[in-house]
């Protein structure tokens, strides 16, 4: 009967398969140019997503940040977790295709009371090892556990990526400081500087080489160079208390180095368009939600067809009455059950309809992160350029100011020019140097986007 069963549920199954084996084939091409105008350098065959993030961050105390970022960040311990509950999910599925045995021991004691006193009862009892196996003819249990791998390595993905922002966001916190740092020490200097130009000015007026207004006009500038400074001081407390956040501990100053000490790694390259893809853990994640869609499809598909079944049991039993202790009787039975879904109410049908639907959301969220994998290349290869650029010029920039605040400062002393020019010279002196140190951390900001954006940082590189 089991055999004739068997042979009747293979003969369904051949009449139509629908898909319910098929595997599903990675996306490795797109059909246009995510990168935009920038074009990469095709000859590349290293990128710097390949390097370890302390081999790209070198400052050994941005290093102890981050690892500590890393070990007590709650967001990473949340995908740790979620990590956890996928590989549990993932060793359930496989199990599903060993039978499962239950021991279900019983017993039962009965007496005719209208019989005679003497009487004695009856004492049965069964002690049985039950066995069921579910015979995966149709792909159902397949489908599942290739389902519960993609959401696995989807987890495993979306921890990479939190790891992978963590690193970028403790870089990116640790450089705004010592870019505040800079323009902090900056604005001293001048504090102190342009003090010593209001006693200058204070002089000549006394001297009557200059008028009350000049001196004014000094003084109000100084106090506002004091403002900036205390600004600047703010600025510094609030970007110290969002590390502290990020590292999971009560506001404090953490020690840091100067913004001229990030040392770019020699020989970096950006890499072939595919491996950058490839390497972005976001992608990888995209990649293997759309994966576990399209098993969701075929699991869906599967359970329209029928479900085969295997069940049986050994034992022990006293069945035929007597006392508990008399010697038992060895007994085994074995079944097949063969349940085909017929009409369940439209369920299964809306069921497919679902996961179809899943599928293609799945399949939109994946070219949207390409999408948005290219615009972040985009735009941190540009900033990386354009920052660069920059550099130089403001370099000079600062250099002629320097220049001239010194001659309007001598020419002020010896009365051969006014009190506005060498102001105006201070300010822009002022402005150039504080854009110089901004320009500094958005270059360095700019690779460490694009190091973010190509992939790299995560934990496993």
């Amino acid at each position: 009967m089991i055999k004739q069963i068997i042979v009747a549920a293979l003969g369904l199954g051949m009449l139509s398969s629908c898909g319910i084996y098929s595997k599903y084939e990675e996306v490795k091409t797109v059909d246009q140019n995510i990168f935009g105008e920038i074009s990469l350098d095709t000859t590349d065959t290293v990128s710097i997503a390949d390097l370890t993030w302390k081999q790209f961050f070198t400052d050994p105390q941005l290093q102890q940040l981050i690892q500590r970022a890393l070990e007590n960040n709650v967001d990473i311990k949340t995908a740790q977790l979620r990590v956890k509950e996928a590989e549990t999910s993932l060793k359930t599925s496989k199990l599903s295709f060993l039978p499962g045995f239950y021991f279900s021991p019983n017993g039962s004691i009965t007496k005719l009371f209208y019989e005679d006193y003497g009487n004695p009862s009856s004492q049965t009892y069964s002690i049985p090892i039950t066995c069921e196996w579910q015979i995966d003819l149709f792909g159902s249990l397949r489908n599942q556990k290739r389902k519960n791998k993609a959401a696995f390595e989807q987890m495993n993905d979306v921890k990479q990526t939190v790891e992978t922002q963590i690193i970028a966001t403790t870089a990116t916190l640790y450089y705004t400081l010592c870019m505040l740092d800079r323009q902090l020490e900056i604005a001293h200097q001048t504090e102190s500087t342009w003090a010593k130009t209001v006693e200058s000015a204070r002089a000549l007026k006394d001297a009557g080489l200059t008028n009350a207004a000049g001196v004014y006009q000094m003084e109000a500038t100084y106090f506002q160079i004091q403002t900036t400074v205390l600004e600047l001081e703010q600025s510094l407390n609030s970007t110290e208390n969002q590390l502290s956040l990020l590292l999971a501990q009560t506001p404090k100053t953490e020690s840091r180095s100067s913004l001229e000490s990030f040392q770019v790694p020699e020989n970096i390259k950006t890499g072939l368009p595919l491996k950058i893809l490839s390497k972005r853990p976001d992608v990888r994640s995209a990649q293997h939600q759309l994966e576990a869609a399209f098993y969701d499809v075929n699991a869906a598909r599967s359970a329209m067809y029928p479900n085969l079944t295997l069940s049986g049991s050994a034992g022990f039993t006293n069945n035929a009455g007597g006392m508990v202790f008399n010697p038992g009787k060895i007994f085994m039975s074995a079944a097949a059950s063969l349940v085909q879904p017929l009409f369940a109410n439209g369920g299964l049908r809306a069921n497919l309809k679902v996961s179809k639907a899943e599928y293609e959301i799945a399949s939109l969220n994946f070219s949207n992160t390409l999408l948005k994998a290219g615009v972040e290349v985009n735009d941190a290869l540009d900033l990386c350029q354009k920052s660069q650029a920059k550099a130089e010029l403001y370099s000079k920039q600062v250099e002629s100011l320097q220049q001239a605040f010194d001659a309007t400062s001598l020419l002020m002393e010896h009365g051969n020019t006014t009190y506005l020019e060498v102001l105006t010279a201070r300010q822009s002196l002022l402005s150039a140097e504080l854009s110089q140190a901004a320009n500094k951390f958005q270059e360095i900001s700019g690779l460490i986007q694009l190091y973010s954006a190509l992939g790299g940082g995560s934990s496993q590189n």
